[in-house]
Parts: structure tokens; C-alpha cells; sequence
């Protein structure tokens, strides 16, 4: 390296660690970050439409219901998908399934190997957040939402998600309700990836087919 060179860099970086012309600190960012944190004022009900046709996008199958009839459209998605097995957090409601009848429930209180996780057919878990405009639900590992592995192995995942108070606008909105200290899952969709002609193929790192039930009171 010639003297000039070396005499350049060292010029630079005295540049860049001297105090800023307008007084900030070394190495201060002083950009402006004038972001919207959502991009259009929507009542809770569009919202939750939003939301539905986002998740519809992402090739999930949104279902409504209220509260009494939950049991009854978990048990009809586990018929319609000749689900024999399902598998529930270990603080999961066990009345989300109680209308499941003919069907195994398995408890992931003691901990289920991925071998066993491997033959259950069917996951039912709640969410931590879901997000309007990017069609996604968020889970944290949450009493509802048990260990990630639940959500990974078994190919059929319901989730449920209560509405309107668990759905946000954007992920602006979305973070602070979560805690970046625990294990988060963003789903947009059944597990999908795509080679390099584009050929979509689901269920490589994921459930195959989504079902999100949106549950009003």
C-alpha cells in the first residue's frame, strides 16, 4: 500500500468518527424515518375483511364462526380432511375439539417426539397477532400456541384466530404486542417454496394446508 493510499483511508475514517457538523454524536443516524405505520384508516370489521382476503391470496381457507359454533367447524375441517389424529398445546381450550368425535387428541403437555408429531394428522392452535395487510398470522409459542414444532410437522393446521381483537392493520402495529425474546413464527399461508422453474411445491418446511377459523364472541 503507497503512502497516499494509506494517508486516504486514514483520512476517511477520522472523517467518520469526527463529531458531525450539526453536533450528533459519531456515527449517529440522523435519517428520517417518517414511515406510516398503516397504510389506510379501516374499521374493525375491514380489517378483518382484509385480512380474510389476504389470507385467501396466500392460499389459506378462511372460515367464520362465533364462539359456540368454534367446536363444530374444528371438528367439520378434521372430517373434511379425514383427519383420525389431532394434536393441542397443552393450554389449548379442549373445547375447540370437543365436537371431534371418532378422533385421537393428543396432548402435548409431556412433550411429543418429532417421530409421533410425524403420524398425528391435524394441529389446532390459537395465534398471538394476525396482520390485515399482509394476510399473515404470528405465533409465539403462547399458552394456545404451544412448542413451534407443533406448527412444523403435522401437514393440517387450523389456526384460530379471535376477531376483531387479535387482528392489526400492518406489522408496524403488530410488533409491539410481541416479544422479540420469543420464539415467532410468521405465516403467510400453507408452507410453500418454488425451484428454479418456478414449479410451486407445498409442504416442505410446513403444514400444506392452512386453515384459519376467524371467531367472533
Amino acid at each position: 500500500m503507497s503512502g497516499d493510499s494509506r494517508a486516504e483511508i486514514l483520512r476517511r475514517v477520522r472523517q467518520a468518527l469526527a463529531v458531525t457538523s450539526d453536533g450528533g454524536a459519531p456515527g449517529e443516524d440522523r435519517t428520517e424515518r417518517g414511515y406510516l405505520t398503516v397504510h389506510a384508516e379501516r374499521t374493525a370489521d375491514e380489517r378483518v375483511d382484509l385480512l380474510a382476503e389476504n389470507l385467501t391470496d396466500y392460499r389459506a381457507t378462511v372460515h367464520r364462526t362465533d364462539a359456540a359454533s368454534l367446536p363444530a367447524t374444528v371438528a367439520r375441517l378434521l372430517a373434511e380432511r379425514g383427519s383420525r389424529s389431532v394434536v393441542l398445546p397443552e393450554r389449548a381450550p379442549r373445547a375447540w375439539v370437543s365436537g371431534a368425535a371418532g378422533v385421537e387428541v393428543l396432548d402435548d403437555g409431556t412433550p411429543l417426539p418429532a417421530a409421533r408429531l410425524d403420524e398425528v394428522d391435524s394441529v389446532v392452535t390459537g395465534c398471538a397477532v394476525a396482520v390485515a395487510e399482509t394476510g399473515t398470522i404470528v405465533l409465539d409459542a403462547g399458552p394456545d400456541q404451544g412448542r413451534r414444532l407443533l406448527t412444523l410437522i403435522p401437514d393440517h393446521h387450523v389456526c384460530v384466530v379471535r376477531v376483531p381483537e387479535q387482528v392489526v392493520d400492518s406489522v408496524p402495529q403488530a410488533l409491539p404486542r410481541l416479544d422479540p425474546a420469543r420464539p415467532l413464527t410468521w405465516i403467510s399461508g400453507p408452507s410453500a417454496t418454488s425451484d428454479i422453474e418456478l414449479s410451486r411445491v407445498e409442504g416442505v418446511h410446513g403444514p400444506r394446508t392452512l386453515d384459519v377459523v376467524l371467531v367472533t364472541p
